[in-house]
């Protein structure tokens, strides 16, 4: 009973840093653990009307299966992390980015009189292009090198000045919530795409299309997480070790 109540109380957040494994099954019962990580399994079973045992059974059964797919990014030092994120799935995001719109303009020009949807869809779509590419280059170029240096003086028992924006919780502020905006956006894709599922009458591009922006959510999910939960109150922890 102990350990039931203690998971009951326990953030989803949390869940997934302690194992990713868990985020599929939180995906499932359509439960953000990125953006909203922050609550409860009590608290998301309650407002999903999703009965408590049923969910903390999946999660044990996850938990307790042995495998060596999951990574313990938690385990990592924030430097590699920082690196792993960067080269990982910042590069991704570049790299899809160009290919989804070129083709989400095809399918408007081509079966946007059929399907309306698919110029919202567009729409949102290149909002969060344009936002994501400059959040990317916040990180890398303001907070990243901070949270490095913070590292290295650790390391090095030295000492570390203050960032012309006082202290990491401001950016990391700034990041969470853009954070929320970009998972937002992708709920709204979501139900507009009919969770990712191309009509009947979809060609394979339509088919393409559909599978990469679903791919691309998941990738964007795990990276929020990676930052959330594990990168910024890790990196909050360390800057507060030279106060």
């Amino acid at each position: 009973m102990e350990v039931l109540n203690k998971d009951l109380e326990k953030q989803i957040g949390q869940f997934v840093a302690d194992d990713f494994r868990t985020a599929a099954v939180f995906s499932k019962y359509g439960i953000d653990f990125c953006c909203k990580g922050d609550r409860t399994v009590k608290e998301v079973c309650n407002k999903n009307e999703i009965e408590v045992n049923t969910l903390l059974d999946e999660l044990h059964n996850v938990l307790n299966s042995k495998t060596d797919q999951s990574i313990d990014y938690k385990s990592w030092p924030l430097d590699l992390l920082v690196e792993y994120i960067e080269k990982k799935h910042h590069r991704y995001v570049e790299e899809k980015i160009p290919v989804l719109r070129q083709f989400l303009n095809k399918l408007c020009s081509v079966h946007g009189e059929r399907h309306p949807e698919l110029f919202k869809i567009n729409e949102l779509f290149t909002a969060s292009a344009g936002e994501l590419a400059a959040h990317m280059k916040k990180e890398e170029l303001v907070l990243f090198p901070v949270i490095k240096k913070m590292v290295n003086a650790k390391l090095e028992n030295g000492a570390i000045q203050s960032p012309q924006f006082g202290t990491v919780e401001n950016p990391i502020a700034m990041m969470m919530q853009e954070h929320d905006n970009e998972g937002e956006r992708f709920r709204q894709i979501a139900e507009l795409s009919n969770n990712y599922n191309p009509p009947a009458d979809g060609c394979n591009t339509y088919q393409v299309t559909y599978a990469m922006l679903d791919e691309f959510e998941k990738d964007l999910h795990l990276h929020i997480h990676l930052e959330n939960n594990i990168l910024f109150p890790e990196a909050v922890k360390l800057e507060q070790q030279f106060g």
